[in-house]
């Protein structure tokens, strides 16, 4: 609200006051402008945290498509992505692609494991690494002697956009005790 008008000899009788007053030299400084600090986004990132811990929760158990225990099936770790050639999985079970690199979980708890494979497949993304071996053991040391990595392992692989196809190893390359897995080329694509 402006406040009450001043008489106009209170601005002459100002001004007469103001008459021998000189102006400050001007600072010679730039007038740089500050950078506003970006909005922190909270609730995208209390999205993203849970998803992540939604992401590492494992399956009690692995179904193939008839609802069967696809362990006992014996397709436990056979899997292919909707849109890849057969003729790459049959490739992939007769270990005509080439290794290019391991990746050995043995001796890591669960967690673990979860975070090495990641940062294996993003190293192999990075190089365009196609074919890698992941040695996850047969469970021999483990409790009740299963294989508990070989089960998460397939869980975790499905999960991944980069993982086109993977198998369990042939005998020569570890058996029932590894995973040879096809990933995604940066330059080559699969149709979908």
């Amino acid at each position: 609200m402006p406040g009450p008008a001043s008489p106009p000899e209170d601005a002459s009788l100002f001004r007469q006051e103001v008459a021998d007053v000189v102006a400050l030299p001007p600072a010679n400084r730039a007038a740089i402008p500050r950078p506003r600090t970006k909005p922190v986004p909270r609730q995208r990132l209390k999205d993203e945290k849970q998803a992540l811990i939604d992401s590492l929760a494992d399956p009690w158990e692995i179904l193939d498509e008839g609802g069967r225990d696809a362990m006992e099936s014996g397709e436990g770790l056979f899997y292919a992505r909707p849109g890849v050639p057969a003729a790459a999985l049959r490739k992939l079970r007769r270990g005509a692609w080439v290794i290019q690199a391991e990746l050995d979980l043995h001796g890591l708890r669960s967690d673990e494991a979860r975070l090495a494979l990641a940062e294996f497949l993003l190293a192999c993304a990075r190089r365009d690494t196609r074919c890698v071996r992941i040695i996850h053991g047969k469970g021999l040391r483990s409790k009740n002697r299963e294989p508990v990595l070989k089960l998460k392992l397939r869980h975790w692989l499905m999960q991944r956009e980069d993982v086109l196809a993977f198998c369990q190893a042939r005998p020569a390359d570890g058996g029932s005790g590894a995973a040879i897995v096809l990933l995604k080329s940066r330059s080559r694509q699969f149709p979908e």
